[in-house]
């Protein structure tokens, strides 16, 4: 049977992850209740959704962007609500994307009514890839490298990126391959968790990165003006630890991160980094749930006794870029982040900071939705990251701007 209304997604039914659309209703009855529910299968099977009511205008139409929602997932104008208050079926499931070369589909459908959803009024579906047009993927194993390259089409030459997750380790690609089709040539690398690398290294060697600087700026397409680099959560201290110590890092960005090394030494060249005391028996773990605040476990880091495992950004040439949630309850990263601004602020050197309010640890790249709590895949442990679903959505529409600006600025 023929579709009462019609849904529709503009500017394209198919478009980057990142970027925002306009979702729209028309053939509706004149200030029709209907309901709007998004669904999408994540690649283990796992179904996310999220649902808004809406009223149709006096013409029959719906705008996403400009009616409000009266109810369901979240309430009020949000164009992309149906993205970001996306919510799995089973809890403390995180929506992240394995497989690069294939987009999420998202099912758009409107209901009659504000109730049972019984009556199906319409339905598309729209494509959110995670590659551009022309993106090539390389896989890299070389040397001891485990990474993936992903190139910008044409020749370039376009500024070069390093890009580093956090302790669950893996070899996470879709927000390098994200930076990719915005321009930039941006290696993903794996440092524990992976193929040979153990889920726990005994130690970490600054050579390693030494290796992926190297290979990076050896490719053709790379501008020959220095590289960047960006982690989040212990990626974020690596990724201070290379603008200090590594030569060619010129722009740093830490995610929700420290300045100091946490949990693995870090061996450099005539010296090792040592771990930041902390005592995982701080860990409070909430009887009913399981759930684990990780956020107490270190040592004071105002305490002079730690300053040994602080990263010496103070020593580093680049210029630095600090992204941290305010509601952050799996790190104390606001207050890490402030330390590290301050040295740096008192030795004259440039330095960006924002932190946002009701945004949590996982600070990802836009529409991917909040994950509030989820399994740490190296702790095994059901662990709290924080964040508002409002807050923490803006907060990764204006970071994910930010970091892009900053990189273009400096490289």
């Amino acid at each position: 049977a023929a579709m009462a209304a019609r849904v529709s997604v503009l500017p394209s039914r198919r478009c980057l992850f990142d970027e925002p659309v306009q979702v729209r209703v028309a053939g509706l009855r004149p200030r029709q209740a209907v309901t709007l529910r998004a669904s999408l299968l994540d690649e283990s099977g796992e179904l996310f959704q999220a649902h808004a009511l809406y009223r149709a205008g006096g013409s029959g139409e719906l705008d996403l962007s400009r009616s409000p929602a009266l109810g369901g997932s979240y309430l009020g104008v949000e164009p992309m609500g149906l993205l970001w208050a996306l919510q799995s079926k089973t809890p403390y499931k995180r929506l992240a994307k394995r497989n690069v070369l294939t987009p999420f589909c998202v099912d758009l459908e409107v209901y009659e009514g504000h109730g049972d959803m019984s009556r199906l009024l319409g339905k598309c579906t729209h494509e959110r890839w995670f590659l551009g047009e022309g993106v090539k993927r390389i896989s890299v194993r070389e040397g001891r490298l485990r990474a993936t390259l992903f190139l910008p089409p044409g020749p370039g030459p376009f500024p070069g990126l390093i890009d580093l997750y956090g302790s669950g380790g893996g070899l996470i690609e879709y927000r390098a391959s994200l930076l990719a089709s915005r321009g930039f040539v941006t290696l993903a690398l794996a440092y524990m968790s992976f193929e040979d690398i153990p889920a726990m290294p005994e130690i970490l060697e600054l050579s390693y990165f030494q290796e992926a600087v190297n290979f990076l700026r050896k490719q053709q397409q790379v501008k020959d003006t220095g590289i960047g680099v960006l982690g989040l959560s212990k990626g974020g201290d690596l990724a201070l630890s290379m603008a200090t110590f590594l030569p060619g890092i010129k722009a740093a960005v830490s995610i929700s991160g420290s300045c100091f090394n946490s949990f693995i030494p870090l061996k450099g060249d005539g010296f090792t980094l040592p771990v930041h005391p902390y005592d995982l028996g701080r860990m409070k773990i909430s009887d009913e749930s399981g759930l684990v605040d990780f956020s107490d476990v270190l040592d004071d880091h105002t305490d002079p006794a730690t300053w040994n495992c602080r990263i010496p950004v103070e020593k580093s040439l680049a210029k630095f870029l600090f992204l941290s949630g305010l509601d952050d309850m799996n790190w104390k990263s606001d207050l890490y982040c402030r330390d590290a601004v301050q040295r740096l602020q008192q030795h004259g050197r440039e330095v960006e900071f924002y932190s946002y309010s009701g945004a949590g640890h996982l600070l990802e790249p836009p529409y991917l939705p909040l994950c509030k709590v989820s399994i740490h895949r190296v702790l095994g442990l059901l662990v709290y990251w924080g964040g508002q679903w409002r807050e923490h959505a803006r907060a990764q529409e204006d970071a994910w701007h930010r970091i892009q600006a900053f990189f273009w600025r400096h490289l």
